[in-house]
């Protein structure tokens, strides 16, 4: 039975040269804003909107990502530390003399906040539009995303699940700070890359195959309810990511998902009437 479980044997880098290493996780949290970049081109394109607005709305999209996410980090998972060494808040990545290590500490759910606010700014200083119509044409992209960040979570071996028996277990060879090691474990990371994959996939039909797009607010809303729904029930199978969730009835992750759901229902409530095929 053993022999069917996946021994996870990647390395982090992809390459050392004299001691300046590229990484999985950077080249694909690049990806992510690429390949976003062009699924949002592609839909401005099919609008006649302006290609400033989408170089802008992409600057926007990404400083708030970063900023967003490290507060995050910060606020919802670390503020026990961060509140005596206020610094480091704004230091989120390391730097040796001759190796880049890479953003230490970031959070989804940071992100999203961050998102929503620099979009916000965004359709007040640059777009004039309002916020939802900007938000179900950048959440579409972001859902994808989703997905190369949590396939760079799996390359470096980070944010795995607990213990399972099941045969598509991975043990984690490169894991750090993993409690029992060899055990074989749910891929965590995969299960949310695939649910964002998928949702990503629904978000696309909804705004190119029905009148979804001229319902505002309703692909943001199904966003919503997609993504984190998805991040809620993964969590049951995922390591706590601090220790002080191991007393908590649910953990952050899954506190913090069960505003988006509901926001996302709403959201979707609220332009409850039938989708129209194109």
């Amino acid at each position: 039975m053993v022999s069917l479980f996946i021994n996870w044997d990647v390395s982090p880098e992809i390459f050392n040269l004299g001691g300046f290493s590229i990484r999985y996780y950077g080249l694909l949290f690049a990806l992510a804003f690429v390949c976003g970049y062009k699924v949002e081109e592609k839909m401005f394109k099919s609008e006649g909107l302006s290609q400033q607005w989408l170089d802008k709305l992409w600057i926007y999209v990404a400083v708030a990502t970063v900023i967003g996410a490290r507060l995050g980090h910060c606020f919802f998972y670390g503020w026990e530390y961060y509140q005596n060494h206020l610094l480091e808040i704004v230091l989120p990545f390391q730097l040796s003399p001759f190796k880049f290590t890479g953003f230490q500490g970031l959070a989804s759910h940071g992100a999203a906040i961050g998102i929503i606010a620099g979009l916000w700014y965004y359709s007040k200083k640059v777009s004039k539009k309002s916020i939802f119509w900007i938000l179900d044409r950048a959440v579409i992209p972001i859902a994808l995303a989703g997905f190369f960040i949590r396939m760079g979570n799996l390359m470096n071996s980070e944010i795995v699940g607990l213990p399972t028996t099941l045969p598509w277990g991975f043990i984690f060879i490169h894991g750090h700070g993993i409690e029992n090691p060899e055990l074989p474990r749910h891929p965590a990371q995969l299960y949310e890359a695939i649910c964002y994959l998928i949702s990503f996939a629904v978000l696309m039909h909804l705004y190119w195959r029905t009148n979804a797009k001229d319902k505002q607010g309703f692909l943001f809303g199904m966003f919503l309810i997609l993504i984190f729904a998805a991040r809620f029930f993964i969590e049951f199978v995922k390591e706590d990511q601090e220790a002080f969730e191991a007393s908590m009835t649910l953990n952050m992750g899954q506190w913090l998902s069960i505003p988006f759901v509901l926001v996302g229902i709403y959201m979707v409530w609220r332009n409850k009437t039938p989708l129209k095929a194109k």
